[in-house]
């Protein structure tokens, strides 16, 4: 039997490659014959759907409409959703924060926050009072369902032929769910969260509930919420016996209540309750013959000229209060009466200050603000202005506006050389060139002027010195010299975080009013660290002490006694023979610095005595150039207005470190005040100004006899104890107050 020949390997190789490629070949074919009868197949059927001409255009348009739809819907969604976080909680039953402040002398000068109040009934209000509101705010308030497209269109149109705001924009439920849940800021996002809140309330409450809580709770202006308190507030009589004239004058105040407010701007209250007389018409609610008797005879608010009310001040109070609140130092307590360092007469004083300056000169400086702090030496706020009018901008720009101190910044700087640096007021330092990198700073006369002493170099502000002494105090770094100066000014008690830069020693970094006010309290006090702060005591509303300053403060050193007296050698010259000469003040030894920034956007003075401490600055919002206003110039004058008058009638106290040769210096002349004694709401009696000082004077008579008298302290000569010599310090059971505070 014959075998048959095996087969080599690289043959049956070959077999099999061509087997594949054959296989191959073949399902490519089918493929593709099964793939265009398929196509074919996929034609015909889509054919059905092919449109032309004018119907594939809306179809185009509705896909992409229905496409952009959904990813908008989904957006605005993602934007919303952290809002309804808020609505987890009882809304309803929840007591906002509310707080009535009293001033040094116990007396109540307003109010912050929402209290509720459902004594009167919605069918109580005046049926004028709710077309009013509804004719102004929202006239298908009862026909939409929380978002009204044709009202907003509507108001958009009648407001821009009328170039003012005559109706609102943001229907009435809107407007609750951002007063319930929202804040003022101004922003899409908000404006989203609003809408979606909107619906959630119309969904949840009734037309008449969303109504009656809007009327309880919107700001009314004058520290008031609701109607029912606007009411008692502006006219002195319950809601329920408004007329036409007073209730469109109170619907006027919902869009704009400080710049409508009737104890603010009379005439413009009432140019807006004839806008809104006219809505009224314009609605069809009332008809033209039942209003003409309201614009004939226009509501007259009780005469509120002699209050004083410290808006800015109370807003900053209420913030802090806030803050205090947040850190758990009032418990659950959400109903507060806060005793603050507020002085009413030196408040009043600082407002008219600034009015009258800026009346005078503010065109022939081109500058339109102002911002001023007053303070004790331990930090208590005496006084805010934040602005020229509270009605016109309710912007804080004592508190929260930041700007370049410029030169006023300097005193930082030398007080952070002093403590590092062998260096005296005596000491020579030499100005001349510098530079870091490709910066070069110079003078205000663009020339250099040698050697001198420190003390001459402070009160001409020369600007190289500064920046030499941040390159000494890095040992050669100027980076680290610059770390240092930060480090103390925070010490100093400066909340603002400074920016580092080589400009940063002659006051290139922003800060506020108050950071001003708080470090150079800190020369005045005799180096103790300074928080500036609103609340004395703090009681609840059935007259339980909840919080006390002195229970709860413990002072800390900033500076050694020895540097503070150095600095407010230095310091003192400024007045004297600088650049300050405009805010010498009357009888008193104060010390001060002025700060003047490039092309003249800030101008400063910020100075102090042994009893106040006060920081000025002027410039515009805008950032605009003033006409060459220095320091020395508006802020200067407007510090010596305001300290002059504050220093009335008060015992002298020496700036620690510097000496009178043991004699009492008092300033004659009085300042006005009233002699009765005021209670507090359960706290205990409190006593006039007058009544208070003079305690305070019979109380510094016996420490003054028991100490001897010291001989004038050198900045050389150490010293181990700082006495108090402010004139508020008061006998045993009262306490001197002071206060404390953040661009536009």
């Amino acid at each position: 039997m014959r075998i048959a020949p095996q087969t080599s390997i690289w043959k049956r190789i070959k077999r099999r490659a061509v087997d594949l490629d054959a296989w191959i070949a073949s399902s490519a074919y089918e493929s593709g014959r099964d793939w265009r009868a398929f196509w074919t197949h996929y034609n015909n059927v889509m054919n059905a759907f092919r449109f032309r001409g004018a119907r594939r255009m809306v179809l185009d348009l509705a896909s992409e409409a229905t496409t952009l739809g959904l990813a908008g819907a989904f957006v605005l969604l993602s934007l919303a959703i952290p809002a309804f976080h808020e609505t987890n909680v009882d809304w309803r039953r929840t007591q906002d924060f509310a707080v009535t402040f009293l001033d040094r002398y116990g007396r109540d000068v307003g109010r912050r926050g929402i209290r509720h109040d459902d004594s009167v009934r919605l069918e109580d209000y005046p049926d004028h009072l709710i077309k009013a509101a509804l004719a102004t705010e929202d006239r298908r308030f009862f026909s939409h369902w929380g978002i009204d497209p044709i009202g907003t269109i509507r108001a958009i149109v009648v407001n821009s032929r009328a170039d003012s705001v005559v109706q609102g924009g943001s229907t009435i439920t809107q407007q609750l769910a951002k007063n319930l849940f929202l804040s003022n800021e101004r922003s899409l996002d908000r404006k989203i969260r609003e809408a979606f809140l909107a619906l959630w309330l119309e969904f949840q409450l009734g037309k008449d509930e969303i109504l009656k809580l809007y009327l309880d709770r919107a700001y009314m202006g004058g520290g008031n919420f609701g109607v029912s308190a606007a009411a008692d507030f502006y006219f002195g009589k319950s809601v329920k016996d408004l007329t036409l004239a007073e209730s469109a004058m109170l619907a006027g105040l919902f869009k704009a209540p400080s710049r409508f407010a009737p104890h603010i701007n009379l005439p413009t209250a009432r140019a807006r309750a004839h806008d809104v007389l006219s809505n009224l018409v314009n609605a069809g609610f009332l008809g033209e013959g039942q209003v003409d008797i309201a614009r004939r005879n226009p509501a007259t608010p009780i005469d509120r000229g002699r209050d004083v009310t410290p808006d800015y001040y109370l807003d900053w109070a209420f913030e802090e209060v806030k803050k205090m609140a947040s850190q758990g130092l009032f418990g659950d307590e959400r109903l507060l009466v806060v005793k603050t360092p507020l002085d009413i007469d030196i408040q009043q004083r600082a407002e008219t200050a600034v009015e009258d300056i800026l009346r005078q000169h503010g065109e022939t400086y081109n500058v339109r603000q102002a911002g001023v702090v007053t303070m004790d030496p331990d930090g208590a706020v005496r006084a805010i202005v934040g602005g020229r009018d509270y009605g016109q901008s309710q912007f804080n720009r004592a508190a929260s506006a930041l700007r370049q101190p410029g030169s006023a910044f300097k005193p930082f700087v030398y007080a952070t050389t002093l403590s590092h640096l062998p260096y005296r007021p005596d000491s020579v330092v030499r100005d001349a060139r510098i530079c870091l990198g490709n910066w070069c700073p110079s003078n205000y006369n663009r020339s250099f002027a040698g050697s001198m002493s420190m003390t001459a170099a402070l009160a001409r502000s020369i600007n190289t010195i500064p920046v030499r002494f941040s390159v000494e105090l890095g040992s050669g770094n100027a980076r680290e010299g610059r770390a240092r100066i930060i480090e103390t000014t925070q010490r100093m008690g400066v909340r603002t975080p400074l920016t580092d830069s080589s400009s940063m020693p002659i006051g290139a970094s922003e800060l506020t009013v108050l950071d001003m006010a708080a470090g150079y309290a800190v020369f005045a006090n005799g180096g103790s660290r300074v928080e500036p702060y609103v609340a004395v005591e703090v009681w609840s509303p059935s007259g339980e002490q909840i919080y006390s300053r002195r229970r709860n403060h413990r002072p800390e050193q900033a500076l050694a006694f020895s540097v503070t007296a150095d600095m407010n050698l230095m310091l003192a010259q400024v007045p004297i023979s600088g650049t300050g000469r405009r805010a010498a003040l009357d009888g008193v030894v104060s010390a001060g610095k002025t700060g003047t920034t490039n092309a003249y956007r800030d101008a400063w003075y910020v100075g102090y005595t042994g009893n106040l401490v006060t920081a000025v600055w002027y410039g515009n919002d805008n950032y605009e150039p003033t006409a060459r206003m220095t320091g020395g110039s508006l802020p200067a004058m407007t510090f010596k207005e305001i300290m002059d008058f504050a220093h009335r009638d008060l015992e002298i106290a020496a700036l620690p470190g510097l000496s009178d040769d043991g004699r009492t210096l008092v300033a004659s002349a009085d300042r006005t005040g009233e002699d009765e004694t005021f209670q507090t709401p359960g706290g205990p009696n409190v006593l006039s100004r007058r009544s208070f000082e003079v305690i305070g004077g019979i109380n510094r008579l016996f420490e003054v006899a028991e100490r001897p008298r010291s001989r004038f302290l050198s900045p050389q000569q150490p010293t181990t104890s700082l006495r108090d010599r402010r004139a508020d310090n008061i006998g045993r059971g009262f306490e001197a107050v002071s206060g404390r505070i953040g661009r536009p």
